[in-house]
């Protein structure tokens, strides 16, 4: 077991760069996060605590949140969110922006990219005229490696069973050794950027339609209203 003054400095690191809460009950969960990334840094977590208090560098602040954060994702999470989607959310923005023939789409916290995936998938598949529009779906994350991982568009099968209906992985995938790679026409629609919500996301412009549900349950309420307030 850590140290009290460990739980306390990651679990306040956690709230104040990424503005998620781990409660200091939850030393279990800080502790078995970073495991991973002291042996990686060839640290024991008394060092890694040191380095992080004492020379948090940028990559070490990257390292950290990558370790911290939550990366529980997969395709087409939540069905009923999707069907709304193709039977009423994108036929009413089709209708709105019939002249401009524009729609940008974000999907906040996306972690390692199913779903703006499974976005650009459900428009390929039901709305390819959109395609012949000025469509811009952004996925973005706090996390870098995640961010980095999302832009491969290559996935395990593990991840591919989970949410991806086959007749899309037979249409839009093809196998690559142990791993399944999204079909390039399906990649370019989709633009990954690393951004945390507690900052100004100001930069990102305006959206149609913003999917967020999965990421403002690890905040608190004061930083939920503030993400709203601004999205």
């Amino acid at each position: 077991m850590i140290r009290s003054e460990i739980v306390s400095f990651f679990s306040d690191f956690a709230l104040r760069y990424i503005g998620i809460i781990i409660g200091k009950e939850k030393a279990y969960l800080i502790e078995s996060r970073l495991n991973e990334l002291s042996k990686s840094l060839g640290l024991n977590i008394e060092e890694l605590y040191k380095r992080a208090k004492n020379n948090l560098t940028n990559e070490l602040l990257n390292k950290l949140i990558d370790a911290l954060t939550t990366n529980e994702t997969y395709f087409f999470r939540d069905k009923i969110q999707f069907e709304a989607l193709k039977r009423y959310v994108i036929p009413e923005l089709i209708q709105k922006n019939s002249q401009k023939k524009r729609l940008r789409i974000w999907s906040c916290a996306c972690s390692t990219g199913q779903e703006p995936y499974s976005i650009a998938l459900l428009i390929s598949e039901y709305f390819p005229e959109l395609l012949n529009w000025h469509l811009e779906i952004i996925g973005s994350d706090i996390s870098k490696k995640a961010i980095e991982y999302a832009k491969r568009g290559e996935f395990s099968q593990i991840e591919i069973n989970r949410g991806l209906p086959a007749r899309m992985l037979a249409k839009y995938f093809k196998q690559k050794g142990n791993k399944w790679v999204l079909d390039s026409r399906i990649k370019r629609l989709v633009r990954f950027v690393q951004v945390n919500l507690k900052n100004s996301f100001i930069q990102l412009g305006k959206f149609d339609l913003i999917f967020c549900r999965y990421v403002l349950i690890y905040f608190s309420d004061a930083l939920k209203k503030d993400i709203l307030n601004r999205l």
